[in-house]
């Protein structure tokens, strides 16, 4: 077998999707809809490549490089993260499902194509790309924002949905009739998932002792092989290849050599996958095209808008602001691996031709305008919620300055007490009008009595001790024994009335101090 020919035009066709690749990567463009592209311009469809190359050439890699990319998404699945916010993540990822897959649903139908098909484009436009999605929020330092974790808890419940979805689909498109074998298949694939993801849940410790190596080689033959062999187990109880994967994936995930089979699985991922892009690329006819505008346009404008109102929902769900609902809207709008894996299915089954370009043309668009979304979501987020933030700003300046003329009422309330000296705007007046000695004929208000000063003081719950001392001692009308008179001399107001100012005002003083060290007493915790 000469393949000298085949292997010159991959090698171009590969080192042609470098170039393109890091020339998107200036604009933030993602690397699936480069590989794509790339298979698009060599495709025998266009003409535009001047060498030929034979799609089946690569057609098993591409196979190894599904296999690859439904293995990763298993291994990076976290289960412990889902079992302990399984509500709060069902609810959530469940939601977004459910208002894309519905609306994709009536959708299919709409365009007149098929049930099968309908089923087809409802999978296609329901769920995003985990692989775009979990690139997006590492390479736009995202991973610390607060609706992050909202993300990829929707991911991952995206991630179960594909399992299920996968299964349900193989046994649509078996083109079975009769609810017999229909319901057996959908028995076989239900009770595949059950003993998988159990085994995924509690048999970790046992896949582990069967994965015991140390020989890197052997280690990384052994999990290939595990995802092959289990990828045509899939295939063979009809539940897909692609599942199959997912689920031993999802095993070796759950075992304590998973960062080291992600070190070895991560970099064939990323070739394989390129060949699996690459190969769907080839398979593309831009002659189709035209006829598929109208729905993709339609499709794409769902899409946007529907993910606009599921994430504000989600956000507001996970009581976050209409910014994260925002940055998690355009980051979703992703569309990848599955939608191709899906339009890949249809075309081995038979169904409507016009499905692979629909598929092709979508994701090529969504995997562009979504990381273009995603990439500028703060910019629309400030120019769409300009005013919103105008107003809270606004606000949250307003309770600013009313906080600060509290603290300043405060402090100056909290230094008159520790002084010794009545508050200015509590001052008693005298309550004897007719001994002049608190005369001012400045003052013609009537006197403010001694209630209203405590009202006004116990708006400072931590100095209430404090003034209530200080209103007790400053008194000259203090009970005999009270704060003001700790050893009890002065049993009546005879007492006070027969001393003079200066005496009054050397009482006072003395008075002041005590009170000061009762309250650093209080204030103390030594005490």
């Amino acid at each position: 077998m000469h393949l000298g020919e085949e292997l010159i035009v991959l090698g171009i066709l590969l080192l042609l999707a470098y170039v393109l690749g890091r020339l998107g990567k200036l604009i933030g463009l993602p690397s699936i809809p480069i590989y794509m592209l790339v298979g698009l311009l060599a495709s025998t469809n266009t003409g535009w490549f001047p060498l030929s190359f034979d799609a089946h050439s690569i057609e098993l890699i591409a196979i190894f490089g599904l296999i690859l990319l439904l293995f990763n998404l298993g291994l990076e699945f976290d289960q412990d993260e889902f079992f302990s916010n399984a509500g709060r993540l069902i609810v959530s990822g469940g939601t977004y499902i459910a208002v894309n897959m519905g609306v994709g649903l009536a959708f299919g139908f709409m365009l007149g194509w098929g049930t099968r098909e309908a089923l087809i484009v409802a999978g296609m436009t329901a769920t995003s790309s985990s692989a775009i999605v979990t690139k997006l929020l590492i390479e736009l330092n995202r991973l610390a924002n607060r609706e992050t974790p909202m993300i990829l808890g929707v991911t991952v419940v995206e991630d179960i949905f594909i399992a299920i979805y996968l299964a349900i689909v193989s046994v649509v498109l078996s083109g079975e009739t009769d609810p017999g074998p229909v319901i057996l298949k959908l028995g076989i694939a239900f009770v595949f998932l059950v003993v998988m993801f159990s085994v995924a849940r509690w048999g970790g410790r046992v896949v582990s002792k069967l994965m015991r190596t140390r020989d890197d080689e052997l280690f990384t033959v052994l999990f290939f092989g595990l995802a092959v062999l289990f990828a045509g187990l899939g295939e063979v109880l009809g539940v897909t290849d692609a599942i199959g994967a997912f689920l031993i994936g999802l095993i070796i995930g759950a075992t304590k050599y998973r960062n080291r089979v992600e070190q070895f699985a991560l970099p064939m991922r990323d070739v394989f996958g390129a060949f699996f892009f690459l190969n769907f690329g080839l398979g593309l006819d831009p002659s189709l095209f035209p006829s598929v505008l109208g729905p993709v346009a339609a499709a794409v404008g769902i899409t946007i808008g529907l993910n606009l109102v599921a994430g504000q929902f989600v956000a507001w769900l996970n009581k976050l602001g209409p910014q994260a609902g925002l940055n998690t809207s355009f980051i979703l709008q992703n569309r990848g691996e599955f939608a191709l894996i899906l339009a890949t299915l249809s075309a081995g089954a038979g169904l409507n031709p016009l499905l692979q370009p629909f598929a092709g043309l979508y994701v090529l668009i969504m995997a562009v305008i979504g990381p273009l979304l995603a990439a500028n979501s703060e910019r629309i987020g400030a120019v769409l919620f300009r005013s919103r933030h105008r107003a809270e700003k606004a606000a949250a300046e307003a309770r600013r300055q009313q906080r600060e003329g509290r603290h300043a009422d405060e402090i100056a309330l909290m230094e008159a007490a520790l002084a010794g000296e009545e508050p200015a705007d509590t001052i008693a007046r005298d309550p004897d009008p007719d001994s002049g000695l608190f005369d001012d004929p400045d003052l013609d208000d009537p006197p403010v009595p001694r209630r209203r000063r405590t009202v006004v003081v116990d708006e400072l719950d931590h100095a209430r001790p404090v003034v209530d001392e200080l209103d007790v001692a400053t008194s000259p009308t203090g009970a005999a024994g009270g704060d003001g008179d700790p050893d009890g001399d002065l049993d009546d107001d005879s007492e006070v009335d027969g001393m003079s100012a200066a005496e009054r005002a050397m009482w006072a003083e003395q008075a002041g101090q005590q009170s000061d060290q009762r309250a650093t007493r209080q204030r103390d915790p030594e005490y």
